[in-house]
């Protein structure tokens, strides 16, 4: 669970509800509008379809769980693990790291790894971690176009719902009915309320947070892939941890009791 998602949630939830509460006396109801719902929800989601292919949309659920949970091993734990396996190296050979595979669980070091044990020229081993970063990012962006789309054609739909209640309520001026003007009156207010919140409230900060870990993970994996062409050309353990720390900020470096 990412903690920092989650006490965001909490907050911003707990925020949200005092106010609605102190403004509504409890009565929540006045705040739900089935036309605003329909028109900034169904509307935010028909962006989404229009602009993003099937295949992209069907990764949604995925975007959601790394909002929520961030499983990725740290960059200091990284370092510490590929610290170790660059002194078996040096020690042992390369080839003593085949043993060790089954403790990586990172596909992306395990796969480098395996191809400099396997004796592959640097250069391919750099091209086929290149693509794999330069697949990796579009897959990210794609995660963010989804929350992007949703923040800014959100509050658009909201305007909608706007216009639409106010149309409504200008239509009804000549029969007076003030019940009728109302509600007109209500959907205008709550579907501008429905697409700031989903705007701001829940799209935003998603595809925020993904943007940012998505420029951690590429780091990490550009850290990983320096270190693995460092072992396989034999450098001195010392030369590829240095290499490593070049990728993290001088209070981490001081954590791992190290310095470049």
């Amino acid at each position: 669970m990412d903690k920092a998602s989650l006490i965001g949630v909490i907050i911003g939830f707990c925020a949200l509800f005092i106010v609605f509460f102190e403004v509504s006396h409890g009565n929540f109801m006045m705040f739900f509008s089935i036309e605003g719902v329909l028109t900034v929800g169904c509307g935010s989601v028909s962006v989404c379809f229009m602009a993003m292919p099937m295949e992209k949309l069907k990764a949604v659920p995925g975007y959601l769980r790394s909002f929520m949970f961030h499983k990725s091993q740290s960059m200091e734990a990284t370092i510490k693990q590929l610290a170790s396996l660059s002194e078996k190296a040096r020690r042992d050979g390369i080839l003593a790291l085949e043993s060790e595979m089954a403790n990586i669980k990172d596909p992306f070091l395990a796969a480098g790894l395996k191809m400099a044990v396997d004796g592959i020229e640097p250069g391919q081993i750099e091209a086929t971690a290149r693509m794999e970063l330069m697949a990796m990012q579009d897959r990210h962006k794609s995660g963010k176009k989804f929350f992007d789309l949703i923040k800014n054609y959100g509050p658009g739909y909201g305007l909608v719902g706007t216009l639409i209640g106010q149309v409504g309520m200008f239509a009804k001026l000549a029969d007076a009915d003030i019940g009728v003007l109302g509600k007109m009156l209500a959907l205008a207010v709550v579907a501008t309320l429905y697409g700031a919140l989903i705007a701001n409230a829940i799209a935003g900060p998603i595809g925020d947070k993904l943007s940012i870990r998505s420029g951690e993970e590429i780091l990490a994996r550009e850290m990983m892939l320096q270190a693995i062409l460092s072992i396989q050309a034999g450098d001195n353990p010392r030369v590829t941890q240095d290499k490593m720390l070049a990728f993290i900020p001088q209070s981490s470096r001081r954590k791992l009791g190290l310095a470049a």
